[in-house]
């Protein structure tokens, strides 16, 4: 499975969790190096707290479930 499928996979997991705040992430591109570029939307995309739910939320949680993912980057 190509790592695109894995990040989309772990993103499925973690969504309603976001969406219970109202808000959603969405895949942007995954590069050959592991680097995850996502859009946060809706009560995420203008939350002064996005940038910490991305990098000790989405991130971490990617990595876990995604060993080959490097960075999270919102775009």
């Amino acid at each position: 499975m190509a790592i695109k499928e894995k990040v989309e996979k772990a993103l499925e997991q973690i969504r309603p969790y976001l969406q219970a705040d109202g808000g959603d992430i969405e895949l942007v591109d995954v590069t050959e190096s592991g680097e995850v570029k996502v859009r946060l939307t809706g009560a995420c995309g203008g939350c002064p707290f996005a940038q910490m739910t991305l990098k000790q939320g989405v991130e971490a949680a990617l990595k876990k479930m995604v060993p080959e993912v490097k960075e999270v980057i919102a775009v």
